[in-house]
């Protein structure tokens, strides 16, 4: 007998790991993400009309709507069980509207693909969040008033296929304005001085570093004053003016959400935050574990709120409790801060069983799926275990105007961090031990070190400090974090070269002329005020119509000035055109810059800029040229296919 149930997710991979749980009483079937949308290469919004939007069916994607119009005919009850987020919503609503409207369909949400879960959701059906709509409905039509007016302007300028966005701009603006800091920075020169020091006719030595002279904090500018310094302080007897002892607590952190998994995920795993997210994604839709077929392993990975289930905190203090002991177990739950406009219905990202260990599911996970499930596990066991505590010793050494200062901690009792370190153990490996001293205790000085030092410019964003920059100035939202470097990668704005976002020229020119011509838009408060007032449609205090209007007035009145005074840029070098004698410009194309002739259309003759570097192999004579692959930019001989030398780096010292 034909089933009279309809199950509509996004993915086939979560069809098959519900379809599992439901069992033959269900169909289970993938929509395969967005049916529907805003026409590709219309506006496809109504401005005057209230900014109307008028969706049509993706291209290709038709087959995919007949198919589940077909299977929802006979069906008497239909369910949408796509992601619990707004985009979940608004794609579930849009098939609901398109296919299914004289069907009584109702609306599944789970944060964890379980039986459990699953069983719980169907119990608690209900009819769609209009806000929930209305606020992603908000975000696509403001995205696409930005593409669609802003990417024109950008062809004009520079060259035709480039695009600017709402959010990734504005992160776009701060790499660039990271990189310009570090290009004016100017290193200044300091030293340091440290001492080597024990009891007298004792073999424990310890060090300790110059911090005061005179009661005022040290400045060694040069080696001149580190030198005689040093040698004052050779001259002189040492005691122990003070001791400190004391006990220090270290908290454990919150479990993941989504921006700290892509930041931890980066500076333990070296994974980007999109690769962090497809494998996320793979252990929330369900991995075969042998018999027992696909199975989630995670809660949902794209969230803001740190909430943990009730059952859930039951199930790690009693695993805590057996697992560790009773010392290992905090009186009460922690309960960690939701930030302002957070999903409460979210929870935190954490294992869907903790009778899963890592461990015994290897066998079945990529070596990637492992590290990241490990990672979201240890995570979570130790955000509900016991604080760690460190005994902690500060010694105050003096000499007439000299002070030093010597430090030192041990590990009493680990606590969390018998489970999971941030810093990856290093707070907790042992360090110089500080013998047993007492006040007025005269010291021997064995050595005097001076060392040199510069100051560092600031760093270059990862996509780990991206991710928290983005996060703690309020742009963007979970699901948008990894797409934002994603496009701007695409695009070449930007290049990752061994694990951090290097601005490109086009980059630059790109967000310098938006920063001209569109300083609100590019401005962070403006932008994150914006991703307030969409949670606000989501809470249901603000109407879309009038934050699409706020928006769009002051928006189009700096389009209009744009439009009006960017002029086409080129780019003169001294190089002629092989063909027609005419002066070669730069131009930017999908494979990144090369020259053209300026007489384009009328000669069309291109080549690719040198890099001025010879080509490494031996009697080669051909020079490197930038060049682009699947894999993203390298450098390649220019007498390809004869030499086919590639490097992702240019070799150093081989300038022509």
């Amino acid at each position: 007998m034909e089933n009279k149930n309809l199950v509509i997710v996004e993915s086939p991979t979560k069809a098959k790991t519900i379809g599992k749980i439901l069992g033959e009483d269900f169909t289970v079937l993938s929509c395969m993400g967005h049916l529907i949308d805003l026409p590709k290469q219309d506006l496809g919004v109504d401005v005057d009309k209230d900014f109307e939007p008028e969706f049509v069916v993706i291209p290709g994607r038709k087959k995919t709507l007949a198919a589940l119009k077909k299977e929802a005919k006979d069906k008497d009850k239909i369910y949408i069980a796509t992601d619990p987020d707004r985009e979940g919503e608004a794609i579930g609503w849009q098939i609901k509207e398109r296919i299914l409207k004289d069907k009584n369909v109702l609306r599944l949400t789970f944060h964890e693909i379980t039986s459990q879960a699953v069983t719980q959701a169907f119990n608690q059906s209900r009819s769609f969040d209009m806000n929930m709509i209305e606020a992603q409905l908000s975000r696509r039509i403001l995205d696409r008033l930005v593409g669609y007016f802003l990417s024109p302007l950008l062809w004009k300028k520079i060259v035709r296929g480039l695009s600017a966005g709402r959010v990734q701009s504005v992160a776009l603006r701060l790499i660039i304005e990271r990189e310009k800091e570090i290009r004016k920075f100017v290193p200044k020169e300091y030293w340091e001085i440290e001492a080597r020091f024990s009891k007298p006719q004792e073999e424990n030595i310890f060090t300790a570093k110059l911090n005061k002279i005179a009661g005022k904090e040290v400045r060694i500018p040069d080696e001149t004053e580190a030198g005689r310094l040093s040698q004052d302080i050779k001259s002189r007897k040492f005691e122990v003016f003070d001791i400190r002892k004391g006990r220090k607590k270290r908290y454990p952190e919150a479990p993941f959400i989504t921006s700290t998994l892509q930041q931890e995920a980066f500076n333990k795993l070296r994974f980007n935050a999109t690769k962090t997210m497809i494998i996320a994604q793979q252990l929330y839709e369900g991995i075969e574990i042998g018999v027992a077929g696909p199975v989630g392993l995670i809660t949902y990975m794209r969230t803001d709120s740190p909430r943990v289930a009730q059952e859930a905190l039951k199930e790690v203090r009693e695993l805590i409790a057996k697992e560790f002991g009773k010392d290992y177990l905090p009186e009460t739950a922690y309960e960690y801060k939701v930030k302002k406009h957070s999903q409460e219905a979210h929870e935190a990202i954490r294992p869907a069983t903790l009778g899963r260990h890592p461990e015994s599911l290897k066998s079945f996970l990529t070596p990637e799926q492992y590290k990241l499930y490990e990672l979201i596990y240890n995570r979570f066991i130790a955000s509900q275990m016991s604080a760690a505590e460190y005994a902690t010793t500060a010694l105050d050494i003096r000499s007439g105007e000299y002070s030093f200062l010597a430090s030192g901690s041990s590990l009493v009792f680990a606590g969390f961090t018998a489970v999971y370190s941030k810093d990856n153990g290093t707070e907790d490996k042992p360090k110089e031990q500080i013998p047993e001293l007492e006040k007025g205790q005269q010291l021997q000085l064995h050595e005097v070190t001076p060392s040199q030092h510069f100051t560092k410019p600031p760093s270059r964003f990862s996509d780990s400090s991206l991710v928290k920059a983005l996060e703690e100035d309020g742009i963007g939202r979970p699901s948008t974090y990894a797409p934002i470097i994603s496009t701007l990668l695409l695009r070449d704005y930007v290049r990752r070269l061994k694990g951090y976002l290097h601005p490109t020229e086009l980059g630059f020119k790109v967000a310098e002329l938006l920063v001209e011509y569109f300083p609100e838009i590019m401005d962070l408060k403006f932008t994150a005020l914006m991703e307030e007032e969409l949670d606000e449609v989501e809470e249901g205090k603000l109407e879309r119509v009038k934050v699409l209007r706020d928006f769009y007035q002051p928006f189009k009145k700096d389009l209009d000035f744009a439009q009006a005074n960017i002029k086409k840029e080129v780019i003169t070098t001294s190089e002629i055109c092989e063909k027609c004698g005419k002066p070669m410009i730069v131009k930017w194309g999908r494979k990144g810059k090369f020259l053209s002739c300026s007489g384009f259309p009328a000669c069309k003759f291109s080549k690719s800029i040198g890099t001025g570097v010879r080509c490494p192999e031996p009697d080669c004579g051909g020079e490197l040229i930038e060049r682009k692959g699947k894999r993203g930019f390298f450098y390649g001989c220019s007498n390809f296919p004869k030499c086919r030398y590639t490097s992702r780096t240019l070799p150093a010292n081989n300038e022509q």
